[in-house]
């Protein structure tokens, strides 16, 4: 065991020093690395008889732990003398400013919207995104053999089947004429879901804002005013508009609402198809099996509803060409909004 001279090496590592990284580099190199002082005991270790080899393996262990001690201690010496070197801290300075975050387009568009229509005197009535059959379908004058349930490609809840996403937000229209008297007048916006391919134009997640009112002498005069109105705030004075016959089974008359092209001015793109217009929402009066469905009396009261996604007239509104870009959370693209919050 003297021959080893461990004593004399414990001494040589508490006498080490360093005053910089590179020092301290070397002190590792020549006592903790590979080919360094201790790893060289642990070989000759090998060399002892076995008796005395038990004791000296502790001993050997013993330096292994003050030259890894003194490593740190090495360590924490240097970092402390770099800190206190340093310049003070001026706690007086300004902080790193933190980036401010963006309203989405869509929720932009949906609160313009909103306020469009409540100051024509429309509150706002939210309902739940998982909905019943009765809600979305049947209430609305769609059995269940009823063909125009084609016409919406709905993602049922697999555990049951009278339980699904909503497809349109008209289902919290009929909880609000189930639950209360007319005159009502109402919108109703929210995020829906339709099992559709997913494309520049379309996405299986999109959102919707819907209107109803229900009262006295309602007639298809007052619904054209109404969305005259709306397009004319929401678009611009020059916009134009056109009322296109159409078939909802909850509306009769029903009818598709028009207006030019904002991205190509009427010459034609992938938005509008070609066509210089494109279709933003479907409208129609309340088909009266709707209201005796929600015990209104049809006699006395008549109604009209209409409908729109978000997403459409968000994409003419900021020229957007596709509607994919909402979803995919890309700053560079959401930062462009900042201004119009």
């Amino acid at each position: 065991m003297a021959d080893l001279n461990l004593e004399n090496l414990i001494q040589e590592i508490e006498e080490s020093s360093a005053s910089n990284h590179s020092e301290l580099e070397q002190y590792r190199i020549e006592y903790l690395g590979k080919k360094g002082k201790v790893k060289a005991l642990f070989a000759k270790l090998k060399e002892v008889d076995e008796g005395a080899r038990k004791a000296l393996g502790a001993k050997i262990n013993e330096v292994k732990n003050k030259a890894e001690a003194k490593l740190e201690s090495l360590k924490a010496s240097i970092s402390s003398e770099k800190k206190s070197g340093g310049p003070e801290q001026d706690l007086s300075l300004p902080g790193v400013p933190l980036a401010l975050g963006t309203r989405h387009p869509i929720s932009i568009v949906r609160n313009t919207m909103t306020q469009i229509f409540q100051r024509i005197g429309f509150t706002v009535s939210e309902g739940p995104e998982i909905e019943t059959d009765w809600n979305n379908f049947t209430a609305l004058n769609m059995p269940e053999d009823h063909p125009a349930r084609d016409m919406q490609d709905t993602f049922f809840i697999q555990t049951d089947p009278d339980i699904l996403l909503r497809t349109h937000t008209s289902p919290q229209q009929i909880r609000v004429m189930e639950s209360t008297e007319p005159p009502i007048r109402i919108i109703c916006p929210g995020r829906v879901y339709r099992n559709e391919t997913i494309s520049a134009r379309s996405h299986c997640i999109f959102h919707q804002i819907e209107g109803l009112y229900v009262d006295e002498n309602v007639s298809f005069a007052d619904l054209r005013q109404t969305l005259y109105y709306f397009a004319k705030e929401m678009f611009g004075e020059d916009t134009q508009i056109r009322f296109r016959p159409s078939y909802f089974p909850f509306t009769e008359p029903s009818a598709e609402m028009d207006i030019s092209c904002l991205i190509c001015k009427g010459d034609g793109c992938p938005v509008c198809k070609h066509s210089g217009w494109v279709e933003i929402l479907g409208c129609g009066m309340v088909d009266p099996a709707v209201l005796e469905n929600c015990n209104i009396d049809s006699e006395k009261y008549t109604g009209y509803a209409f409908g729109l996604g978000i997403e459409r007239p968000a994409m003419l509104k900021y020229r957007i060409d596709d509607i994919r870009l909402f979803f995919e959370n890309d700053m560079r693209f959401l930062e462009q909004f900042q201004s119009a919050i």
